[in-house]
């Protein structure tokens, strides 16, 4: 009797994860038409996740976005012309690997740049450090001078 109460309650927590399930996606009708799909949205960045493709994202948004490029890719535009349709309306940031233009040329180049000033940054405390006299530093100290001594 007391196991049949502990799975009823058991049930009754897992109840509102049921809630939570999503129906599963229809197999592909067209598998060229979704290979086209996938290699598109693998071009496009998910505006809501912003590390993952839109092939990637589990979003709603990004389900919507393809389902976007599904309805244009039947209508028959090419893969340039729908990259092209997103990039008008979500701007550079969409695409996955944006174009190199002066508007991007930080987001190219800056990690090179943040390198060479870090890099450049430490060279000069080095130098200045191996500048210094002995007396500038701080001594070591001995391990027994280190450990504090305790009395017993």
């Amino acid at each position: 009797m007391r196991s049949w109460k502990g799975l009823a309650a058991l049930l009754l927590l897992l109840l509102p994860f049921a809630a939570l399930s999503k129906e599963a996606a229809p197999a592909a009708e067209d598998p060229v038409l979704e290979a086209r799909v996938l290699r598109i949205s693998a071009e496009l960045r998910c505006l809501v996740c912003q590390n993952q493709t839109i092939a990637d994202s589990h979003a709603d948004l990004a389900q919507d976005l393809r389902q976007q490029v599904r309805e244009m890719i039947r209508q028959g535009k090419t893969d340039a012309q729908i990259v092209a349709f997103m990039t008008e309306r979500y701007g550079d940031f969409v695409l996955y690997r944006p174009p190199m233009k002066s508007t991007t040329w930080l987001l190219w180049f800056g990690p090179a740049l943040l390198l060479v000033g870090g890099l450049a940054v430490l060279i000069l405390v080095l130098r200045r450090r191996s500048r210094l006299p002995p007396e500038a530093f701080e001594p070591d100290l001995d391990e027994a001078e280190a450990e504090p001594q305790v009395k017993a």
